[in-house]
């Protein structure tokens, strides 16, 4: 900030100091410019001192961007997080179907789903939350335990091919449920959210256990196109709406289509345990953002505005009164 601070102080002074050699040359050929007069209109009077904060604001904008490291700003994480987000996801081969998202080309299912988890992880408070990632197949493997780390979740969820960590065989979504449970039984009543995504495309069905009091909301997702099925391993693959759907009622929860859109911001202002970003106030990004884009649109406007409205209006109508008007040092300099 010191350094930033010095370069729009730099620069305002550099700024200035052409302004008084430009003001002296306008000075020669003011009648020329302005009419007999010699003098702008009222308001371009204050041009020199806008493009002398335009410049400072800009320069200070600049190298503040410049200096801003996002990895070093990020708040330290509370070591007693108060919040936990529970992460069951589906990673068996019909995952890697590209047939999830709403535009054209489509994307795979694993990496939609992605996506719209991470909708949810910017909405958090990552230095009060923690992640934890179950992943099924064949069977269960806890990927990420109470992480707070929201990049490195989305990065698990990045086109991975989890699947080959399991034997292959049929989806069992009843072992990720039970695992994810396992791990929630200690944590506090009511702070963690359960997040279940997956194309419902299951060879079982499933039977939730006793949901643990610590789960105050859950969320199923689906992804995968729920109307055009995908052949794989010999049959057809789709989003089976309607298994989600029916999982979601036995866990108390909602059911969200996420191959259509991401998770509406008023289904999440409902979850008693995901709570907004707590930083409050501009941060060092932010304030560089809005002193670049203030200095550079300052500049910006300033030359189309003392080009149409610089000097008196009706001088703009009088072209031969400007030749007439013209000393013969301004002749030579036109």
């Amino acid at each position: 900030m010191v350094i930033a601070l010095a370069a729009g102080l730099a620069a305002a002074a550099v700024a200035a100091f052409a302004e008084r050699r430009h003001a002296a040359r306008v000075a020669r050929v003011a009648r020329l410019a302005f009419g007999p007069a010699g003098a702008p209109a009222p308001w371009a009077r204050a041009a020199p001192a806008v493009r002398v904060a335009g410049m400072a604001l800009a320069a200070f904008g600049a190298v503040t961007l410049l200096g801003w490291d996002p990895l070093a700003n990020e708040a330290e994480p509370n070591p007693r997080a108060a919040r936990q987000l529970l992460v069951v996801l589906d990673v068996s081969p019909s995952m890697n179907l590209e047939d999830a998202g709403p535009t054209i080309p489509r994307r795979m299912r694993g990496v939609w789903a992605g996506k719209v988890l991470r909708g949810i992880l910017d909405r958090l408070d990552m230095a009060d939350t923690r992640v934890t990632l179950v992943a099924f197949y064949t069977k269960a493997a806890t990927m990420l335990r109470t992480s707070g780390d929201k990049d490195l979740v989305a990065g698990l969820m990045d086109g991975l091919p989890l699947y080959t960590a399991f034997k292959a065989g049929e989806t069992d979504m009843q072992a990720g449920l039970d695992e994810a449970f396992a791990i929630a039984r200690p944590w506090a009543r009511g702070s963690a959210t359960l997040v279940v995504i997956s194309d419902g495309d299951l060879a079982k069905p499933v039977n939730p256990s006793r949901i643990p009091a610590s789960i105050a909301d859950a969320i199923v997702i689906g992804v995968g196109d729920p109307n055009r099925p995908t052949v794989i391993a010999g049959h057809a693959s789709r989003q089976d709406a309607w298994t989600l759907k029916s999982l979601a009622g036995r866990l108390g929860g909602t059911y969200h289509d996420g191959n259509v859109r991401h998770l509406p911001g008023e289904l999440l202002d409902r979850l008693t345990s995901i709570a907004p970003r707590t930083a409050s106030g501009i941060g060092e990004r932010e304030l560089g953002l809005a002193t670049l884009a203030l200095g550079a649109s300052m500049l910006g406007v300033l030359v189309p505005a003392l080009i149409r409205l610089g000097a008196p209006g009706a001088w703009h109508a009088r072209p031969g009164a400007r030749r007439a008007a013209r000393t013969p040092e301004e002749g030579r300099l036109a």
